[in-house]
């Protein structure tokens, strides 16, 4: 299937991020960096030709305060959509990450949201995205979380859109979609 081009932001740091807490579908604020994040989130999608483009957030507190930092001066409309919301982590939401199994392989922290008991799993977080995506009318600003963004970039780019993972996970930066090539704007 062919997708429409699409600029994808993660929300900027949280208390719990900086903790190093799984959040899932808990929020947690935006710290002193995570609102420097969104604010830098802007400065980037300011430089950009946005016509014609609609602004799509998770109703998560942290994706949606990201969003009126980097997006309100530039977007009118800031819709949300439950199916960017981050993967849930069940029964390990709000807890410490060092305090949890972290499984071996190639990608242990996906690993251990797999693990979660009474989680989501990637699986489903990548049906509700890809959900999404058919019901898009066209380019989109998307507003959203670590996992969710990866099951994004992963069904447009495919497998190729997470060979280089950033050391933030995507805070301050912003990936650029579009004809099966990713971009990342830092």
């Amino acid at each position: 299937m062919k997708y429409p081009e699409l600029y994808i932001l993660r929300h900027g740091q949280t208390e719990w991020n900086a903790e190093n807490r799984m959040q899932g579908w808990l929020n947690s604020p935006l710290t002193l960096k995570g609102h420097q994040d969104a604010a830098r989130q802007g400065e980037i999608l300011k430089s950009l030709d946005l016509a014609g483009f609609s602004f799509w957030s998770s109703p998560s507190g942290r994706a949606f305060q990201t969003a009126g930092i980097a997006c309100g001066p530039i977007s009118e409309t800031i819709q949300t959509d439950i199916r960017l919301r981050e993967i849930g982590v069940g029964d390990w939401s709000g807890r410490l990450r060092e305090d949890l199994p972290m499984p071996e392989g190639p990608d242990p922290e996906l690993a251990q949201y797999e693990m979660a008991p009474g989680g989501e799993g990637f699986d489903a977080v990548t049906a509700r995205a890809t959900a999404f995506l058919q019901d898009l009318e066209g380019p989109a600003v998307l507003i959203t979380h670590g996992i969710t963004s990866r099951a994004l970039r992963s069904i447009v780019i495919g497998p190729a859109a997470l060979d280089n993972p950033s050391v933030h996970g995507g805070q301050g930066c912003v990936y650029h979609l579009r004809d099966g090539v990713q971009t990342l704007l830092e």
